[in-house]
């Protein structure tokens, strides 16, 4: 059978076990080819193609509803639900997700791009089929390190509090999430793991088995079960803490064996209340590259299949904003002790790798539990400590309660640093950091900034240190603007200062964070095609705002146009309007940034394009709109 044909999961039923094998490989395959050619997540895919197939060859997909929890491991689950042969088109402006979406498969039942959603999302679909009265199966897919998410435990407390609900929770534990989990719960599971009962039916015992005489180099079929049984009579205490939580456990089984899996889940299904199936698996599964470096091949760009090398860029980039803040960051914190970077299982995303690197002793992380982050890090602030939580923009959005009532009401000094803010291109809208402005702009006693580049953010980093309150640096994706950076010696900026950068009489740009440098593009292309003379100003602080620089200058210059790469409702266009209304100020003001809708997933550069964010767009949408010339 030619998986090119396998357009239904439901074709999987009733294939052998070497059927799927063979199948297994050919997702493999493509699942490589696709991923080294434009890039995308590629170990947690490879890690479950076996798990997938074994699942899906015991459901009916046109009934039965699975829920992958994040979503990257999921691009099996794609590959044998009709995306197959437009898979090459992966992350690809309207092209295939990089995570599951209910708008682009009938058989994608639930779409999230943020960890450990799937076992509420799978209950309460569960839920649901019970009070209508229907029967199908309801299973949720959740990782090791997803499970250390606070949600997740809520979920398995409230499901295995009904007994007499059907749901199956499949647990895909291969020590990994993006990077290391950690905590005692993910502790506790790679003790077990590692237990010398384990080790006893390791690769290296089943090869000795292999080389006695009488077994002619073969493992009797016998042999896997027996090696099943062992390794559950080995572990009791694995199942002990779910089973106590009210979940029938089963497990740990191999994750890579389709023949015992499959036995597992058609056995799981007839249990009839909520069951958790224990699978352990490897991350990259059948490339050794990815076998070996499992944070490195989490998720790559375009690489040497090969070699297993990224493919260098064309031309030279300046260092990501990411690495200057983890390197300035290590720099502080040697020169002051109270100072600890907190990350929630994005040490490498964030810059923070660095610090862990040079300073462990003042890096923290906590796991996929942003919400535990912040409040930590406020329970630090508290005893004189310096934290600075480094958190991806669209994950802090899990921990705004927190942020509000632990951190902003009680005037703590803790640093944000929200990375990824504004478009960040392939992940799609799970991912794009478009709210934080809108989100911040409101909590008491926050400042609130964003550096015009990545000198500037070095001059804010001292600067949040130094002050004694709350405050967020937000920061975009990729490289910097390739400005000279400072080794020390860093001086802090005024709180609430805006600079000029251009002066002009005919217009007034005021740009905040990274639209700074396409506003003075921007500006450029109003003077050389319109003769408009522009004043561009960065902003620097979304809260406070320079009233006594942009004020003056509105009332003179009497057009104002604003620039932000985030959500215009509730923005920074809208605070600079607001700030204009409440005294009195009523000029023309056009703003700029992204409108209320969500931005798909594409190429930062296609997404501005779309979005009309470019500077020779944005050159004209200003001149049509104040029908300047």
């Amino acid at each position: 059978m030619r998986l090119i044909e396998l357009t239904h999961p439901n074709q999987l039923h009733g294939l052998s076990t070497a059927e799927l094998e063979d199948v297994a490989c050919q997702i493999r395959e493509r699942h490589l080819q696709v991923v080294s050619t434009s890039g995308g997540h590629l170990g947690p895919g490879l890690g479950v193609v076996e798990l997938t197939l074994a699942l899906y060859q015991t459901l009916d997909l046109d009934h039965d509803r699975v829920v992958w929890d994040v979503g990257h491991q999921a691009y099996p689950h794609k590959l044998v639900t009709g995306r197959f042969g437009n898979f090459d088109t992966l992350r690809q402006q309207h092209g295939v997700a990089g995570y599951l979406k209910r708008s682009e498969s009938k058989f994608d039942h639930f779409g999230a791009g943020h960890a450990s959603t799937s076992i509420s999302a799978a209950f309460g679909m569960a839920l649901a089929r019970d009070r209508r009265g229907e029967d199908f199966k309801c299973v949720a897919v959740i990782g090791d390190g997803a499970l250390t998410g606070g949600m997740a435990l809520e979920a398995i407390n409230h499901a295995g509090h009904l007994p007499n609900t059907p749901f199956l929770v499949v647990l895909n534990d291969n020590d990994m999430s993006i990077s290391p989990p950690v905590g005692a719960l993910s502790t506790y599971l790679n003790r077990m793991r590692h237990s010398p009962p384990m080790q006893f039916i390791s690769d290296s015992v089943q090869e000795s088995v292999k080389n006695l005489p009488f077994m002619g180099g073969e493992l009797p079929a016998e042999f896997n079960s027996l090696k099943g049984s062992m390794r559950r009579l080995a572990v009791p205490k694995v199942g002990a803490v779910f089973e106590e939580l009210g979940f029938t456990y089963m497990g740990p089984i191999d994750g890579h064996d389709i023949a015992e899996m499959v036995r597992t889940f058609q056995a799981s299904h007839r249990v009839g209340g909520p069951v958790l199936v224990h699978v352990v698996t490897t991350k990259g599964k059948g490339y050794p590259y990815a076998e070996a470096d499992q944070v490195g091949y989490h998720a790559q760009s375009a690489f040497d299949l090969t070699t297993g090398k990224s493919k260098p860029s064309q031309t030279p980039k300046p260092p990501s904003y990411s690495k200057v803040f983890g390197q300035t960051l290590v720099k502080l914190c040697e020169q002051d002790s109270t100072v600890i970077g907190i990350t929630a299982a994005m040490a490498t995303g964030t810059g923070l790798d660095i610090l862990q690197k040079a300073i462990p002793s003042q890096y923290v992380d906590v796991g996929i539990a942003e919400q535990h982050a912040v409040t930590l890090a406020a329970g630090m602030a508290c005893e004189g400590l310096k934290p600075v939580v480094a958190i991806y923009s669209t994950f802090l959005q899990r921990a705004y309660d927190q942020v509000i009532h632990d951190v902003g009401i009680q005037n703590l000094p803790v640093t944000f640093v929200l990375d990824r803010a504004g478009i960040v291109g392939a992940d799609g809208p799970t991912h794009q950091g478009q709210y934080d402005i809108s989100y911040l702009r409101a909590v008491p006693n926050f400042t609130v900034m964003a550096p015009k580049d990545e000198s500037e953010l070095q001059r804010m980093l001292v600067t949040c240190l130094e002050h004694n309150g709350p405050v967020a640096i937000r920061i975009p994706r990729g490289s910097g603007e390739g400005v000279a950076l400072m080794e020390e010696g860093w001086k802090p900026l005024k709180i609430g200062s805006g600079e000029v950068l251009i002066e002009g009489d005919d217009l007034l740009i005021i740009a905040y964070g990274s639209m700074v440098s396409p506003a003075k593009s921007t500006a450029l292309i109003l003077q050389e095609q319109f003769g408009i003379n522009s004043t561009v100003i960065n902003a620097r602080f979304l809260r406070p705002l320079d009233q006594a620089l942009i004020h003056p200058l509105a009332r003179r210059i009497g057009r104002l146009v604003t620039m932000e790469e985030a959500a215009l409702p509730g923005g920074f266009g809208a605070a600079v309007l607001e700030s204009l209304n409440d005294e009195n100020i009523h000029v023309p003001v056009f703003r700029l940034g992204i409108p209320d809708k969500l931005v798909d997933h594409a190429s930062p550069k296609q997404s501005k394009e779309a979005l009309g964010l470019t500077p020779e767009q944005m050159s004209d949408r200003i001149n049509d709109y104040f029908q300047l010339k």
